[in-house]
């Protein structure tokens, strides 16, 4: 099994922006039931991306560390993903 797992993060509270502390992460939309196709986005060298299916822009910034995002509680916990 992979030691390193690619963070979740979820838009339940429709902010137009999520700050998050990584380049590559995974996009759900909201929480299940809710969600939309789990999509793997990649930063690469920008500082930005847009979710193609939510729209939802994620924006790198390096003071916060990979488990964390502003709004907080976007990132999805692995126990919310097994649910």
């Amino acid at each position: 099994m992979a030691k390193n797992v690619t963070p979740h993060f979820a838009n339940d509270v429709g902010a137009e922006k999520i700050f998050v502390g990584v380049k590559e992460l995974q996009c759900m939309g909201a929480r299940a039931p809710f969600d939309h196709p789990h999509v793997f986005l990649d930063m690469g060298a920008d500082s930005q991306v847009l979710c193609p299916y939510c729209s939802t822009l994620y924006v790198y910034d390096p003071r916060l560390a990979a488990d964390e995002s502003d709004p907080r509680n976007c990132l999805v916990s692995a126990s919310d993903l097994a649910a």
